[in-house]
């Protein structure tokens, strides 16, 4: 799984405690699943990570932003979310300096398998680019309240 390798390099890189000494921060999968379509091989990858980390004495603030930059980088649709809860965390105060922290994050990866005549080739997909169709129109704006296709029920413009 590209994105759990990827996500332990950036926080490494990230968090100066963490660089300082990475054998004290553990990423890992909780539990997974495949999914996938018939007729295809290429499927996806769902997770829980978990992100673990040891006698943490640092501010929380400089763990946490790092990780929200990798996630609306890697994982952009857990910002649009309807909870607008990225990830969960739990800590343990070790003492009153220091504690334990596990985040648990949930991820998606799309892999593409493709036959060609010599095996197959197998490509971690990117994650797709999350742009806005009608830029010049406010976010959160509803276009219409719904498509109709009958003659007595007008479609109704909204523009709250």
């Amino acid at each position: 799984m590209k994105k759990l390798t990827d996500l332990r390099a950036h926080l490494i890189a990230s968090v100066a405690v963490i660089k300082a000494d990475p054998s004290k921060m553990e990423v890992f999968v909780d539990k997974g699943d495949v999914a996938v379509r018939a007729g295809s091989l290429s499927f996806e990858y769902g997770y829980k990570a978990s992100i673990w980390v040891q006698d943490f004495g640092a501010s929380i603030d400089t763990l946490v932003a790092p990780l929200l930059a990798w996630i609306a980088a890697n994982q952009p649709d857990l910002f649009e979310k309807g909870d607008r809860k990225p990830f969960t965390f739990e800590s343990e105060l070790l003492d009153a300096e220091t504690c334990d922290i596990t985040i648990t994050v949930t991820l998606t990866e799309l892999v593409r398998v493709e036959q060609l005549p010599r095996g197959l080739r197998v490509t971690h997909l990117p994650e797709p680019v999350m742009t806005d169709a009608f830029a010049t129109v406010p976010t959160g704006t509803k276009m219409w309240a719904g498509l109709i296709d009958a003659d007595d029920v007008p479609l109704e413009l909204v523009t709250t």
